[in-house]
């Protein structure tokens, strides 16, 4: 079955015609706007296929679709998504909105690890919201980690941080997932928190990963939303959720292209072990169709 996000079902009937004519053109920009690849991007792959097609001197549609998947697959490939995560402990931040589903992220995330052998603790430096602390302490059971809460209601977050890492080092944990807030009352704030988290973690180790999370039904918006981490926060990779609802197949090669930071792991589900790692050969795979 093909997922919510995929473009087989448009590009079916293109593909199916006997020959590349004007319609077919038409019809593929159309199923790439659709799809949220937005203006910049549709243009620049037209154009790229457009030069292909007439290097290889083709008519064939089966042709066209063979390029659209190496363009695609070769512009998602740019960037590396593979996690870094060999220093011991390893570090990660989580960052992004409030809504965005950080949380449940952090939990799924937990479980991917613990999936090959490595143990996780989690820490929990929102301290602005109440229900986050025990949010994230159900999310980190379900996941297997061992969850660091703050000694006190309203705690420095990043002295949360600096007791989740101490902790890591004392007891030999593997990887750390730090939980941040996603909004303060000002954004100046938030930023400044963001900051103060990273200089307490530095002094002890080295940030490994800092993971922007992205509510991939949000499209465009949401990428607008978390201008502000990209700017501030030294984002590394980008978690893409809620792959399996109304989001558009287009905004994950968008987001990459725009922003420069690659996607490293993606969630399609609400299950506990729906996040997985982002293989671009295997995304455009199941955009495209076979």
């Amino acid at each position: 079955m093909a997922s919510p996000w995929s473009l087989s079902g448009a590009l079916k009937g293109m593909f199916a015609r006997k020959t590349i004519d004007d319609q077919t053109w038409d019809d593929l920009e159309d199923a790439l706007i659709t799809a949220d690849f937005g203006m910049d991007l549709t243009e620049a792959i037209i154009e790229e296929l457009r030069a292909s097609v007439k290097r290889f001197a083709t008519t064939d549609p089966v042709d066209l679709k063979r390029m659209l998947r190496e363009t695609l697959e070769e512009r998602l490939a740019r960037l590396n998504p593979t996690l870094t995560l060999s220093a011991r402990p390893a570090v990660v931040l989580v960052v992004g909105v409030n809504g965005v589903g950080k949380t449940t992220t952090i939990g799924k995330f937990a479980k991917f690890l613990g999936g090959y052998g490595r143990s996780v603790i989690v820490g929990a430096a929102d301290t602005f919201r109440a229900a986050a602390v025990e949010q994230l302490a159900t999310w980190a059971e379900r996941g297997g980690a061992a969850i660091q809460r703050p000694q006190q209601q309203g705690q420095d977050p990043a002295s949360v941080a600096f007791q989740t890492v101490e902790r890591a080092q004392r007891e030999g944990i593997d990887i750390v997932l730090i939980d941040t807030a996603g909004r303060l009352q000002t954004k100046s704030g938030l930023m400044d928190e963001l900051t103060k988290i990273r200089r307490v973690v530095e002094k002890q180790t080295e940030i490994a990963e800092v993971l922007l999370v992205l509510d991939a039904t949000t499209g465009q918006n949401g990428l607008a939303q978390a201008e502000g981490f990209i700017q501030h926060a030294g984002v590394t990779g980008l978690v893409l959720t809620k792959l399996d609802g109304s989001a558009k197949g287009g905004f994950v090669l968008a987001v990459q292209e725009k922003t420069g930071i690659p996607i490293k792991l993606i969630g399609q589900g609400e299950g506990i072990g729906d996040l997985t790692g982002f293989t671009p050969h295997v995304f455009v795979q199941n955009l495209i169709g076979s």
